[in-house]
């Protein structure tokens, strides 16, 4: 599977994800991709490589140990990496195409805002709003 930036200066290549998707909703999570939660898997590091752009990852050090990579030009984040751990944090949401697997849990719930609301009470739009001035 490939994956990339926003921009498209990154790609990657994982060729399996080894752990379960899971939705993370973490505190450092939510600030560090400005979302409700970050989707992520663990990938082996013998199961990943740059395919472009490697020069252009900047790193950020968001908890002892753990170093997040994103795209210095668009600021994508698309892997994170713990010390000691062999393998790479996904972030799921740059792959390219369907990985095939779904989430499987939502994990650091205890972290999660008020204002976020699961489930079917919300209203589903293909894409904008009906009205929507955008």
């Amino acid at each position: 599977m490939q994956g990339s930036c926003l921009c498209g200066s990154i790609v990657y290549q994982a060729d399996s994800l080894d752990t379960p998707i899971r939705h993370c909703g973490c505190s450092t999570c939510r600030k560090a991709h400005a979302a409700a939660f970050n989707s992520g898997c663990g990938v082996k590091k013998a199961h990943f490589r740059w395919l472009q752009g490697e020069s252009l990852l900047a790193q950020y050090e968001s908890s002892p140990g753990k170093i997040r990579y994103f795209c210095s030009r668009c600021g994508t984040q698309l892997v994170a990496e713990k010390v000691g751990v062999p393998y790479m944090v996904l972030r799921v949401a740059t792959l390219d195409e369907d990985p095939g697997v779904r989430p499987s849990a939502h994990i650091w719930t205890s972290h999660e805002v008020p204002w976020l609301a699961y489930g079917g009470a919300l209203p589903r739009c293909d894409e904008w709003p009906p009205g929507y001035p955008g």
